[in-house]
């Protein structure tokens, strides 16, 4: 496909073979940014913990609802209408990220933000594991190899024989899980709708979701606690820009791997950032098991491209 300056942001995966190298640098390094912005967020989310009392659930209000204000900035600039065609795909993808974004920021409250960025990483395995049982036809066995290994490194990361006492290594997991799900619907979703549609739905519903659910969380905030939120959710919200930005230059395969980065970013930034204890040599094969297999799964077939995702 060839890329045109006309096109909408984020409505391109691929990566154009006329980019010059430095245009596809810039790409690489926006992604990598993205991953780095998303790790931000949760170290943010730790860091608030000693001045303020702010909930898991209001922490994913926040970034929805600037997210919401952001695409709904970019409409008007562009004029651009949305242009809902199959709610259920709209709705299915908005509930299935609300979650997976709760359940990300739950594991940082409750756990260790390096766990949680490695453990929500895992949503590429699942894509594969999901799609091994809904996409009969194109069943790749050695995948499933991989995914297998990568299972190996989960629970290498959850720490064996204290699995049953981790809370927080659960609600990652869990964030994994519903992650694939969400990434699912995008994909699907994606063949009827444009990126600053899903955007709007996801982040708006969304918003409204976890307003419903959570009210009594939900408060006008102090300045302290204005600052945390703000600059929580901008550091998310600048991720999921950022990614749909490098996705325009680069392939699906190399944005994937890059964005899988993240995994390694939690293992060597959590000790120095938020004072988590050091991945252990089990911890750390675990990582490097979940990066690798990451890697291999985008080597061997996108599924999905990770535009609207985290």
């Amino acid at each position: 496909m060839k890329f045109n300056m006309t096109k909408k942001l984020g409505e391109t995966g691929e990566a154009d073979s006329s980019h010059s190298a430095l245009t596809v640098v810039l790409g690489w390094f926006a992604v990598f940014c993205s991953a780095f912005f998303f790790y931000l967020a949760t170290v943010i989310i730790r860091w608030a913990e000693p001045h303020t009392d702010i909930e898991t659930s209001y922490f994913v209000f926040a970034r929805f609802l600037l997210g919401f204000i952001v695409v709904c900035t970019f409409l008007l600039i562009r004029r651009q209408r949305i242009r809902p065609n199959n709610y259920h795909y709209l709705v299915g993808r908005t509930v299935a990220n609300s979650v997976a974004v709760f359940c990300f920021y739950k594991a940082v409250e409750v756990g260790t933000v390096a766990e949680a960025n490695i453990l929500n990483m895992t949503y590429p395995l699942f894509v594969a594991l999901f799609s091994w049982f809904v996409l009969k036809k194109q069943r790749d066995y050695l995948a499933m190899i991989v995914v297998v290994v990568a299972f190996v490194g989960i629970y290498l990361v959850l720490s064996p024989g204290a699995v049953g006492t981790k809370v927080g290594s659960w609600w990652g997991l869990c964030s994994g899980i519903t992650a694939a799900a969400a990434m699912i619907y995008l994909n699907v979703s994606r063949r009827h709708h444009d990126s600053q549609t899903i955007l709007f739905f996801m982040f708006g519903l969304g918003s409204l979701f976890i307003f419903i659910l959570f009210r009594d969380a939900i408060y006008w905030p102090d300045a302290t606690t204005f600052f945390y939120l703000f600059v929580c959710s901008l550091a998310g919200v600048l991720g999921q820009y950022l990614l749909t930005y490098g996705f325009l230059f680069v392939t699906a395969v190399e944005g994937s791997i890059i964005s899988s980065s993240r995994v390694l970013i939690a293992a060597v930034m959590g000790p120095v950032l938020v004072g988590d204890p050091a991945l252990t040599a089990a911890g750390w094969l675990g990582a490097v098991l979940i990066f690798g297999s990451n890697c291999l799964i985008a080597l061997r077939k996108q599924p999905v491209r990770p535009l609207d995702s985290k």
